[in-house]
């Protein structure tokens, strides 16, 4: 794609500090998780519930970061973010119980509201212009490729020195490649624009139109991240054996990237809400395809639209805001859409597993296929909204 250099430099070092962030962070457990259980003598379960203590926190700080982002950048944030993450996997390298292992979540949620997703896509409206939806899609697409690479290098890390040193590792590259890159490539703010900022008067953001789009996003957001860590126990109590529905599950990141790719490609030749609305609209086909059949053939269908709507989505999550909200307040509007996002992506996981144990599969896929429709509705209202309001420049705060 032809983008000028410092939009390329931008976009890789990004990509490469978007892995190894959330890879050193939301996933870890995922890999550590029962080596940290069995000597820090905890429930595995209090354990996994680190990544949703950091999800909290970055909800509880993304609204206040909006104005931050908005008056100085994204460049001396995501350069603190780095040094914050690595402070909070030092605190977990040398954690000893329950209260030192939750306060280094604590610390990796102020790292990740500084430097994970939502400033590395206002990141990269700073410096692509224009190119930014097309930019975004390539940062959204390397995104996808996190747990592909680091839980196999998290593995092979933790059999050869342990989970203590694998963070103590991982803390190190935060210090050593992500804030170094964040300090290199990302755009820097003149003073004089920097103060033009800060004096001007902000531009606003519709409330209607935020409302809408937050609900969308926190629905498909919430589904989406409750089947993360519970579909192939869905596929099993389904009925599917234990290798078809890791064969299944395993076919949903391939679909994804499907999506993300699609998005990518026909980018240029339309609206983000045409592949925002097909997405919502396969999801609850996705959830029909599974109520109606316990088959492996049935299985792999519904990974296929199931993926292929998730990874559009997440192309979605980061482009449709700079086509319904003015570019002066791209970067306070991601922050603050952050907030319910990080929330549903915090609390699915818990209640998807609860509910599944206590009512079983169904009730968890006409679950999600009630919110999908819910987030289905959310968009189209507001697509519709959003032409009748597109002639007029009066927007309320």
């Amino acid at each position: 794609m032809p983008f000028h250099s410092p939009t390329i430099r931008a976009v890789a070092a990004l990509s490469v500090t978007q892995i190894i962030g959330w890879g050193a962070t939301f996933w870890l457990p995922a890999v550590i998780g029962p080596a940290v259980a069995g000597e820090l003598n905890l429930a595995l379960p209090m354990v996994m519930a680190g990544p949703t203590v950091m999800l909290v926190v970055m909800a509880m700080v993304s609204w206040p970061m909006s104005i931050i982002f908005e008056r100085h950048g994204t460049r001396p944030v995501m350069v603190v973010g780095s040094v914050l993450g690595g402070a909070g996997l030092l605190a977990m390298s040398v954690a000893d119980g329950m209260a030192s292992y939750l306060l280094s979540w604590t610390i990796l949620g102020l790292a990740g509201a500084g430097m994970l997703t939502t400033p590395a896509q206002i990141a990269v409206t700073e410096i692509a212009g224009g190119k930014a939806r097309q930019a975004l899609g390539v940062l959204v697409l390397a995104g996808g490729l996190t747990s592909t690479i680091v839980w196999p290098l998290t593995g092979l890390l933790q059999a050869r020195w342990g989970w203590r040193t694998t963070t103590l590792i991982y803390a190190v590259l935060m210090l050593l490649v992500c804030m170094p890159l964040h300090w290199a490539t990302l755009a820097r703010r003149a003073a004089e624009k920097a103060t033009a900022t800060t004096t001007a008067e902000p531009v606003l953001i519709d409330r209607p139109r935020f409302a809408l789009l937050a609900m969308s996003f926190a629905a498909n957001g919430f589904f989406t991240w409750g089947f993360a860590l519970t579909i192939i126990i869905l596929f099993e109590t389904a009925g599917l054996d234990h290798a078809s529905a890791l064969t299944a599950a395993a076919f949903i990141g391939i679909a994804q990237w499907a999506g993300r790719m699609v998005d990518l490609v026909g980018s240029r030749r339309w609206s983000g809400f045409v592949p925002g609305l097909a997405a919502s609209a396969l999801f609850p086909l996705s959830f029909i395809v599974l109520l109606l059949t316990d088959t492996f053939v049935g299985a792999m269908l519904f990974a296929t639209l199931y993926g292929v709507a998730n990874g559009v989505t997440a192309v979605t999550r980061a482009t449709l805001p700079l086509e319904v909200f003015p570019a002066g307040a791209y970067a306070r509007a991601s922050a603050r859409l952050a907030v319910p996002l990080n929330l549903s992506f915090a609390v699915a996981p818990p209640v998807f597993a609860a509910l599944m144990t206590s009512a079983g599969p169904h009730s968890v896929l006409w679950l999600a296929f009630a919110i999908s429709i819910f987030a289905f509705c959310a968009l189209l209202s507001l697509l519709l909204l959003h032409r009748r309001m597109i002639p007029s420049h009066t927007v309320s705060g």
